[in-house]
């Protein structure tokens, strides 16, 4: 930490306040480094849920997270979007119909893997609600400009956090115009590439907008082989991918074993073609989500294949499991990712 007397050097030498202030920070989060061996641990801001936006970015620094894969609605917050009550409207969830926030698979209180029953009915009144809400929020996404989401992506800058993803989770029912939102949102913030939770036949609409905006697109994967739509299997994948060369995975490794596959293997044989991971402890045979550990995740070995292989892209944690008693979310975000960092010590 500058003392007073450094700091007032500094406003002797000319440098006006806001600059100093700025040096300050951006030396003290020089220091933020999430990256072991050469492999990119970061986290999606979906694990902080729990929390308001506006308090996310300061989570992370806490922890000591140097990479962010952003939800769009997360974005949207930090940018000033109106912001919907607690019954499902616009501000809830991770982002889906229509372009919509909405409650991704596992999103909705309980993980994926874990979840019982489904979301309460909605009285006319609350559909009334929230059909305002969305049309506040369809204004305001039309008002949007490039520099809206330029200032959220400073904010993470000036933490020292990078932003390599969006993850902007659509359904079919989205139009072609919030399709196009979302490429042109991931443009503004200059990130690698989209996430989505979505399905085959949505991945076969994205790809014309992901060959135009030559952006790549990772369809994040969940564990329901039995839905044909659903990105699961090595076959789903393997469809969307010849869809567009701009067309990836997003693997989330708990789930493909949860599922019964490989990760391992998979991330081996399609490097080129993942966008990033998930990172997650679930067991075998549609296991439950656990603390890490306790599962049958090969976590350790898709890390030490990653530093091995020199793979580029980054390994996102995605909190999922139930906070033990007397931890807090910080508290376990810490611990996952010290668990990468002595499984690449």
């Amino acid at each position: 930490m500058y003392s007073r007397r450094e700091f007032a050097k500094m406003m002797l030498a000319g440098a006006p306040a806001s600059m100093a202030l700025a040096r300050i920070n951006s030396e003290l989060n020089s220091h933020l480094n999430s990256k072991f061996r050469g492999v990119q641990i970061g986290a999606i801001t979906y694990s902080f849920r729990s929390m308001p936006a506006s308090e996310i970015i300061a989570a992370m620094v806490k922890v000591g997270l140097s990479e962010a894969e952003l939800m769009s609605n997360h974005c949207e917050a930090l940018a000033g979007a109106p912001q919907a009550s607690g019954f499902g409207g616009p501000g809830r969830g991770p982002g889906g119909q229509g372009g919509q926030p909405a409650a991704r698979p596992g999103a909705g209180g309980q993980p994926e893997g874990q979840r019982g029953g489904g979301r309460p009915q909605l009285t006319p009144e609350q559909q009334e609600a929230q059909r305002q809400q969305q049309e506040a929020l369809r204004k305001w996404r039309m008002a949007t400009s490039p520099d809206t989401f330029k200032a959220v992506k400073k904010k993470f800058n000036d933490a020292g956090i990078e932003l390599r993803i969006l993850c902007f989770n659509q359904r079919m029912t989205a139009t072609d115009d919030e399709i196009e939102y979302a490429f042109q949102m991931a443009k503004a913030l200059e990130v690698k590439a989209i996430s989505s939770s979505s399905t085959v036949s949505f991945a076969r609409r994205v790809a014309p907008f992901a060959d135009k905006h030559k952006m790549l697109w990772g369809a994040h994967g969940h564990s329901n082989v039995s839905d044909p739509e659903e990105f699961a299997t090595p076959q789903s994948f393997e469809t969307i991918m010849s869809f567009s060369k701009y067309i990836g995975v997003n693997l989330d490794i708990g789930h493909f074993t949860a599922a019964n596959f490989d990760a391992v293997a998979y991330v081996k044989e399609h490097h080129a073609r993942i966008t990033n991971l998930h990172l997650k402890d679930r067991k075998k045979n549609q296991g439950p989500n656990v603390p890490w550990g306790q599962g049958e995740t090969p976590i350790k070995e898709v890390l030490q294949l990653m530093a091995k292989e020199k793979y580029a892209f980054p390994a996102n944690i995605e909190f999922e499991y139930q906070v033990p008693e007397g931890s807090d979310l910080l508290a376990e975000m810490s611990k996952c990712l010290n668990y990468c960092k002595n499984t690449l010590a």
